[in-house]
């Protein structure tokens, strides 16, 4: 039988759902797309095949998660989030900016992929105007890449899991680009390092932390 808590409250029924361990990050991981259980194993270390099988069972039997048998050539089980678990999209959001105040450097061993630094560009992306600009991210690790498209207008940033025609192109490692989004790293430094590689437009480049408030979040928890 499911836990509960004895509480007539909605966060107590939100925490009965989402509070055991490994699931609020299997959330993340399906907000980055549909994933093969294999997948899930890679992305999520330490996390046993049983309890993974536990969990997004707990999560079907809810309709936050689907299973979709994908058909030949290429034939799969693919998990994604339902309807209702897209509704979970703006709670790991904030639950993004309020963790980043107590991100540490980052560890031996520590995990990252590519895809999460695409979903903190969405965490952080401003609502307010911005430099008319657009560029493509290629973020890669050696192993791992993903592509985003993002916009800045008068309406915000907005970040797009696709390519499209950039202003820049920029190439870049996760970390470095983190680097360059908090203000840890200068933008022209490391592109000058060759940490950064860039095709079209290099003068757009200066205006890129500022589609996103990461540098300011960052500064008021060193202030804190």
């Amino acid at each position: 039988m499911p836990f509960r808590y004895e509480q007539f409250c909605p966060l107590a029924r939100a925490v009965e759902i989402l509070g055991e361990r490994w699931t609020l990050l299997i959330a993340r991981e399906l907000a980055c797309g549909p994933q093969r259980f294999s997948d899930l194993r890679r992305r999520l270390p330490g996390l046993s095949s049983s309890v993974l099988s536990q969990r997004l069972a707990a999560l079907e039997e809810r309709d936050l998660v689907a299973r979709v048998d994908q058909p030949p050539p290429a034939p799969a089980a693919l998990y994604r989030l339902t309807a209702e678990g897209e509704r979970l999209r703006p709670v790991l959001r904030e639950l993004m900016r309020f963790g980043v105040r107590y991100v540490t450097p980052p560890m031996e061993g520590d995990h990252l992929e590519p895809e999460w630094v695409g979903l903190a560009m969405e965490a952080f992306a401003r609502t307010t105007p911005v430099a008319r600009r657009v560029f493509a991210i290629h973020l890669s690790d050696g192993e791992q890449e993903a592509v985003y498209r993002v916009r800045g207008g008068r309406a915000g940033t907005r970040v797009e899991a696709r390519e499209g025609p950039a202003d820049l192109v920029v190439h870049a490692a996760p970390l470095v680009l983190l680097g360059v989004l908090t203000g840890q790293l200068d933008p022209k430094a490391a592109a000058g390092s060759g940490a950064l590689r860039l095709d079209g437009d290099e003068a757009a480049l200066a205006d890129l932390p500022g589609l996103f408030d990461l540098e300011e979040v960052m500064a008021q928890a060193a202030d804190g």
